[in-house]
């Protein structure tokens, strides 16, 4: 079967001012990536609920962060070519146009939404299979390459149930590139 990339990236808040914090994937073969990304002199942007959520202290970000150049580097490095999707396409897009800016580099891959591989079926039961598959991986934190292995299993777990011949559906996905 093949599995998409999926990326996640986890932010410094909601809204306007945020910035990326942490940047995950998990490429089709199962491998995952993460890292910390060192906040920029110009970001200042901080919520105490995002970091509540992440289990991310600021701190840490200036302790143990990469620099935005070499994130993208290495994400471009490994992602070369490919496509990666993600479930907050508009709000994952503009954090790694952020990370891209501040690096002064080209994204080498493409971001899609992850929306776009999911048949009707598929969607009408994401949510609580998503749930499911977050319990089974014991996902207490919110972070980056976590969320995207469940994001990347959920979608794995709604094909296998929907072409199920339980289900009735025999549902055929777009080709991933």
């Amino acid at each position: 079967m093949d599995m998409p990339a999926i990326i996640d990236v986890e932010a410094s808040g909601l809204g306007p001012g945020s910035y990326p914090i942490e940047v995950g994937f998990v490429l089709p073969c199962g491998t995952p990536f993460c890292s910390l990304i060192h906040p920029e002199p110009e970001w200042h942007r901080w919520d105490t609920d995002a970091e509540r959520a992440h289990g991310i202290r600021r701190e840490a970000l200036y302790m143990y962060g990469r620099k935005p150049a070499e994130v993208a580097r290495q994400l471009n490095d490994i992602l070369r070519g490919r496509t990666v999707y993600c479930d907050a396409w508009s709000e994952e897009g503009g954090w790694l146009a952020l990370l891209f800016d501040s690096a002064r580099s080209k994204k080498r891959f493409r971001v899609q939404p992850l929306r776009a591989l999911l048949s009707e079926d598929q969607a009408a039961i994401w949510d609580p299979v998503k749930e499911r598959v977050g319990k089974e991986l014991a996902c207490a934190r919110h972070r980056a390459s976590l969320d995207a292995r469940v994001l990347q299993m959920t979608y794995v777990r709604t094909l296998e149930i929907t072409r199920s011949p339980l289900s009735g559906a025999a549902i055929t996905p777009p080709r991933l590139s």
